[in-house]
């Protein structure tokens, strides 16, 4: 898809978001120790909690504000959640217990319409058989954004460890800043539709998109896919401290990594992929990818073999972007912002029992005595997207 002076703005804008996001990844261990956990396994389960509630609350928001977007524009729904970001920067940075982490937390849940409204923006700018390549580089914008932003948190931590929230606080003001004045309004008022009771309910809200022709599959399999994806934020950082005895820099250095092969593969190799294989084939790929990428981190000892994996774990990211252009495609215009709002709350649902079932497995088999295997997580994650292939097979055209 050609890229537009707005479509710009909306990547720009996910990026310096995506950036105050990585930040606070490398300081996770460190924070968790500064609120009182006692060991890394327990550091990673406090940390699962923490990603789970922030995907409740994305939960029981995701759908009200997509709907709301489909009422009322994107504009001021991505302008309300961009300053609520802000305020939970804010709050994580002055937070001295465990409690107030959390509240911060559930803030930024809240706060997650900033993906589900750019994600409904770009389908209000592209055609349907652009929407996978564009959803594509909001993926590529937030690798660039992971790029840096691991990196420059730390950095930051060597300061203190509370420094990469106000670094991300100032990122979330410039984007306030970026949105209210630059960014334009992507929904037309012919394409809006009425903003009702029905819609408050996330429930009610998800099992109207499912009942929607064609869309349960897409969507049985985005939940599925972003549950097994979420071991990478979830332990990454204390995954990496277990087995390599990695410090808050070199997990920086790793993400940002990760960041530039998601960067490549979402805005080159996707792109390509799709235009000479199809979204498909390309789907099919992402699939293979992430089976022998979590099997191989699952059973990584040596750091030559995160060399190897990584770079397959990014080429699977390029499966969400697909699923959900499958999805977009099924639906109207007036649905749009509907269907990324159930989108981002099924990724929500898989969010909020993800870090605690990846994390208990982690617990289990490096605190318990038995058999010592740290990357148990990962397994667990390869299992259930080998389950999904039958569903991903039904997708072919």
């Amino acid at each position: 898809m050609k890229l537009t002076g707005p479509y710009l703005i909306i990547l720009a804008t996910l990026m310096t978001d995506a950036i105050g996001i990585g930040i606070v990844f490398p300081i996770l261990p460190e924070l968790m120790d500064r609120v009182g956990a006692a060991s890394t396994a327990e550091g990673a389960f406090l940390g699962g909690i923490l990603m789970s509630a922030y995907a409740a609350a994305m939960f029981l928001f995701g759908p009200i504000v997509g709907s709301l977007s489909d009422a009322y524009g994107r504009k001021p729904i991505l302008i309300a959640a961009l300053v609520t970001l802000m305020v939970d920067y804010i709050v994580m940075a002055l937070a001295q217990t465990y409690w107030v982490l959390l509240v911060g937390r559930i803030l930024a849940g809240i706060a997650g319409a900033t993906y589900i409204t750019a994600t409904a923006y770009i389908a209000d700018m592209a055609k349907p058989a652009e929407r996978a390549a564009g959803f594509g580089m909001i993926g590529a914008a937030f690798g660039i954004g992971f790029v840096l932003g691991p990196a420059i948190g730390g950095i930051a931590s060597g300061w203190h460890v509370t420094a990469p929230f106000w670094v991300a606080a100032a990122l979330a003001a410039l984007n306030v800043t970026f949105g209210a004045f630059v960014l334009p309004e992507s929904l037309k008022p012919e394409n809006r539709r009425p903003f009702g009771r029905r819609d408050i309910n996330p429930f009610g809200t998800i099992a109207k998109a499912f009942a929607l022709p064609g869309l349960a599959i897409p969507l049985v399999c985005i939940f599925a896919f972003e549950f097994a994806n979420m071991v990478y934020p979830t332990l990454w950082a204390f995954w990496g401290r277990e087995v390599f005895r990695w410090d808050g820099f070199i997990i920086g250095l790793t993400l940002s990594a990760y960041g530039v092969l998601i960067a490549v593969v979402q805005a080159g190799i996707l792109p390509q992929l799709t235009n000479r294989l199809g979204e498909y084939p390309t789907l099919l790929i992402a699939a293979s990818a992430a089976v022998i990428a979590m099997v191989g981190f699952g059973f990584s000892s040596a750091v030559w073999a995160v060399v190897v994996f990584l770079p397959l774990a990014a080429l699977s990211d390029m499966a969400p972007p697909l699923m959900t252009a499958f999805a977009a495609n099924r639906v109207g215009e007036d649905q749009q912002g509907l269907v990324q709002g159930v989108i981002a709350s099924l990724s929500s649902v898989a969010a909020v029992a993800a870090p605690l079932v990846m994390t208990s497995v982690f617990e289990r088999f490096v605190n318990t005595a038995g058999l010592y295997l740290p990357g148990a997580p990962f397994l667990v994650a390869a299992l259930l997207v080998v389950v999904i292939v039958p569903l991903i097979l039904r997708l072919r055209p």
